[in-house]
Order: structure tokens, then C-alpha cells, then sequence
């Protein structure tokens, strides 16, 4: 599959109703949705036949974009029942047998029974603004539990410097795939702007 062509389908998937600030939920553009995926899947070949989880899912775009790309399974996960909903609607109308998803909260830090089962960890986590102070990291280190091979994640270029610091500390190599421009949508109430461009690195976590 092209990528012009993963994109064109992505902007099929439904987004959020009624987005939930307390769960930073902003919708994954089928522009970056896309670029991530596609490079996973051609540059590393972390998608195809592989189990694949993608934490912090919302309403399925990276999760459904892995399964047109051939993964052996995708499992969403998310801590929203509301999300998971639309998220189950999209699964059905693309009509895809690989994907599935499960209600979790990635911050109860029980992960232990998920250590190691995946090939692969894709997400664009909350970046940790307003009150969820640190949560990037919570999502980061779970992913990173659970992951054999590699964990693929979105993260505000600002704390590139942090985050390097805790891989160091973990153990694991860091390596940042592209630098990207996020166009975050009006979303919420307090958005005085229609839109925001936040520069976001794409990373790739890996054993050292």
C-alpha cells in the first residue's frame, strides 16, 4: 500500500464526538497517522505479522492504519469507553479481522501481565499539559514494558532533552525519526485560535 493511498483511508476513520480535556484527547491527523506508519512499517518492518499495540488509542486511526498495513494483530487500548465505541464503529466499517481493542488504564502502572507480549508499541500519548503533568512519560515507560522490539511515540520537540535523559536512565536507545509539525484543531472551549502548530518529535525507543 502507497502512502498517498494509507492517508486517503485514514481520512475515512471518525474522530472524537465529544473530546475529553481532562484526557488531552486530540485527534492523530491521517496526514502524521500515515507518515509514522508508513515509515515503521518500510524503514523498520515493525508492522507487518506483528503484534502491535497502540496505547492511548482514541478512536483507532494509528490502530486501523497498522491493520491495512498487515499486522498480525493491533490492539487499542485505551481508558475511555466513549472513545472504544467509535473506535469499535471504525473497526467495522473498514471491515478489518486483525484489529481489536481493550479498555485499560495505561497509568495503573499493572503492566506486569503485558511485559513483553508485543512486537511493537505505537502511540501519540497525552503530552502531559494542564493537569496530567508527566503522563508522557507514565505512557513511555509502559510502552516500553511491554514492548520487545521497539516503541514508536509523539513528543513535543520542547522535552526532547528530558526525555533523552530518561532513556539514559532506562537503558534504552533513543532515536528521533523526523521532527514534524503538529496542527492541533480548536478542540476545546478555551482555544482562542482555530489552530496551534506544535513542533513534535517522532521517536523510536529501542534496547541499547
Amino acid at each position: 500500500m502507497k502512502l498517498k493511498q494509507l492517508e486517503s483511508s485514514l481520512q475515512q476513520v471518525e474522530g472524537f464526538e465529544r473530546p475529553k480535556l481532562l484526557l488531552e484527547q486530540y485527534p492523530t491527523s491521517p496526514h502524521i497517522a500515515a507518515c509514522m506508519l508508513y515509515t515503521i512499517h518500510t524503514t523498520f518492518d515493525d508492522i507487518e505479522n506483528k503484534l502491535v499495540a497502540d496505547l492511548g488509542c482514541g478512536c483507532g486511526v494509528l490502530s486501523i492504519g497498522a491493520a491495512m498495513l498487515n499486522a498480525g494483530l493491533c490492539l487499542g487500548v485505551d481508558i475511555d469507553e466513549d472513545a472504544l465505541g467509535i473506535f469499535n464503529r471504525n473497526a467495522e466499517e473498514f471491515d478489518l479481522a486483525n484489529v481489536d481493542m481493550v479498555q485499560y488504564d495505561v497509568c495503573s502502572k499493572q503492566t506486569d501481565n503485558l511485559s513483553k507480549k508485543f512486537d511493537t508499541v505505537i502511540m501519540n500519548p497525552p503530552f502531559g499539559t494542564k493537569h496530567n503533568k508527566g503522563i508522557d512519560m507514565i505512557f513511555l515507560k509502559s510502552a516500553l514494558d511491554m514492548a520487545r522490539t521497539a516503541v514508536y511515540s509523539l513528543h513535543k520537540t520542547a522535552t526532547r532533552e528530558h526525555i533523552n535523559k530518561k532513556a539514559d536512565e532506562w537503558k534504552v536507545k533513543m532515536e528521533v525519526i523526523a521532527e514534524l509539525r503538529y496542527d492541533l484543531p480548536a478542540t476545546y472551549k478555551f482555544h482562542k485560535r482555530k489552530s496551534i502548530d506544535i513542533e513534535v518529535d517522532f521517536i523510536r525507543f529501542s534496547a541499547k
